[in-house]
């Protein structure tokens, strides 16, 4: 192949790729246009609703987050509900966020002693925005040595879910709902219907839900079951051969034992 015709052909490769690009950026914005686009609009009229009936019904949702070196902080939800949508060319963002109130007398106090372990309990309180440090105790360097901490203040949880052509998928992010710090999870255009909303709307409000379980394929779901019959298969095998290896060990024991007693028997007849 001549100089010329390599230039070619690799001119031929880059025009390729260029329009294949091209192409799948189309793809993409007609997926947002004509899923996503319309998808996150009815998810964002639900979540209208929904608000709309917490604000009236003002269910008492107690919520419990668990911190390391204190305890179980307790807190109430306060429907007091903050939902915005944004939208730009391409992508569409929904927010919704909402205080929960910490009931301060159903949290335990907790007398911190050892600098290390006061540093560890203040810096969560400080990082989650929690109030409750009293009766702090310094030795003769003015380091805090022990200090006592009862939680209180409010805890804000937020949900996120952003829409855009570029991804052609929709992420959501959760902070705050099931502990302290966020969990993520990613959906495909086809995923947003009636029961998506639905589990959406129940993790919000801290009822049973399946949103964040992982639906294995069935390729994978079948790779499992075969495994977990295979390793069954295998316990049973190593059972009877466990207890087969027993039974003849037992039985060459008694043989032993059988033959030394004749053993001794001739013995005693021979002198």
């Amino acid at each position: 192949m001549g100089l010329l015709d390599e230039l070619e052909q690799e001119a031929q490769k880059l025009k390729a790729n260029a329009d294949d690009a091209v192409k799948r950026k189309g793809d993409r914005e007609e997926v947002f246009r004509t899923q996503l686009d319309p998808g996150m609009t009815a998810l964002y009229e639900y979540l209208t609703k929904l608000v709309a009936s917490l604000k009236v019904l003002q269910p008492k949702k107690q919520l419990r987050y668990a911190l390391n070196g204190y305890g179980d902080i307790i807190a109430y939800v306060e429907h007091d509900y903050d939902l915005k949508v944004s939208q730009q060319p391409g992508s569409k963002e929904i927010t919704l966020s909402f205080p929960c109130a910490i009931a301060s007398e159903e949290c335990p106090t907790v007398d911190v002693q050892g600098g290390g372990k006061v540093k560890t309990v203040g810096g969560a309180f400080q990082r989650y925005h929690l109030g409750g440090l009293m009766d702090p105790k310094k030795d003769a360097n003015g380091e805090v040595v022990s200090a006592k901490f009862k939680a209180k203040g409010r805890i804000v949880l937020s949900a996120t879910f952003s829409a855009d052509a570029e991804s052609a998928m929709v992420k959501m992010n959760f902070f705050n709902f099931d502990t302290f710090g966020s969990v993520a999870k990613s959906v495909a255009p086809a995923q947003l219907d009636a029961a998506l909303f639905d589990d959406i709307g129940r993790y919000l409000t801290h009822e049973p839900n399946a949103l964040l379980r992982e639906t294995l394929p069935d390729s994978y779901r079948l790779q499992l079951r075969t495994k977990v019959q295979q390793d069954q298969i295998k316990r049973r095998w190593e059972t009877k051969i466990n207890e087969q290896q027993k039974t003849e060990l037992d039985q060459l024991k008694r043989d032993q034992s059988i033959a030394g007693k004749f053993g001794k028997l001739v013995g005693k007849k021979d002198s």
